[in-house]
């Protein structure tokens, strides 16, 4: 009796894959290995710069980061006046002041100016030296006029105090003339390109 022998369909095992679809496998996790790396990569990198953006913003928010010439700061880090302040003739030893303005990003924009007294009270001011319209071309102003809370730095001293655009012509001209004899060597634009903000209520 002849026995029979094995069918074609019997040369590959039951349920397994062919040799040709292992290399397809294969390649196929190592792709999704490397893409899940790449994801676990960026998502570290982002971690890290996330860190890093904060780390900077406590730094300069504890330590301070002043203005220069024309050069804006932000915080500005000092000793703080404990109690209210109504003599202001100490501020006729100083040349220049900073002043922290509140922006609608939340983080401030501090610049440096002149200050004088008149009748005892302390004015600062913004030049248009190109002319333009208050508050319009100087950030700063602009921040004054949508919040008036400020802070001052004055020697070591900080301040926090409240500042008003002074309008009326009689006491312009008086603060001006008190800025012009404080620093004789300013060459001002002119009283009407001369905007003067008084400190305090």
């Amino acid at each position: 009796m002849r026995t029979r022998g094995p069918t074609a369909d019997r040369t590959l095992p039951t349920g397994g894959s062919s040799t040709a679809d292992r290399p397809w496998t294969a390649s196929s996790r190592k792709g999704a290995r490397a893409s899940a790396d790449m994801k676990k990569i960026a998502k570290t990198a982002g971690i890290t710069l996330l860190l890093l953006v904060v780390g900077t913003f406590v730094s300069l928010r504890l330590l301070g980061y002043e203005p220069s010439d024309q050069r804006p700061g932000l915080w500005l880090t000092g000793e703080r006046a404990s109690e209210p302040t109504t003599d202001w003739s100490f501020t006729e030893d100083h040349q220049e002041i900073f002043v922290q303005t509140r922006t609608p990003y939340l983080i401030p924009h501090s610049v440096t100016t002149y200050c004088a007294l008149h009748d005892g009270d302390l004015y600062i001011f913004s030049a248009y030296y190109e002319g333009g319209v208050f508050p319009d071309e100087r950030g700063w102003n602009r921040n004054v006029m949508r919040n008036p809370r400020v802070r001052l730095k004055i020697g070591d001293g900080v301040f926090d105090q409240t500042l008003s655009h002074i309008t009326d012509a009689e006491t312009r001209l008086a603060v001006h003339a008190s800025f012009v004899a404080k620093y004789p060597e300013w060459s001002s634009p002119g009283l009407e390109n001369v905007h003067i903000l008084r400190v305090g209520d």
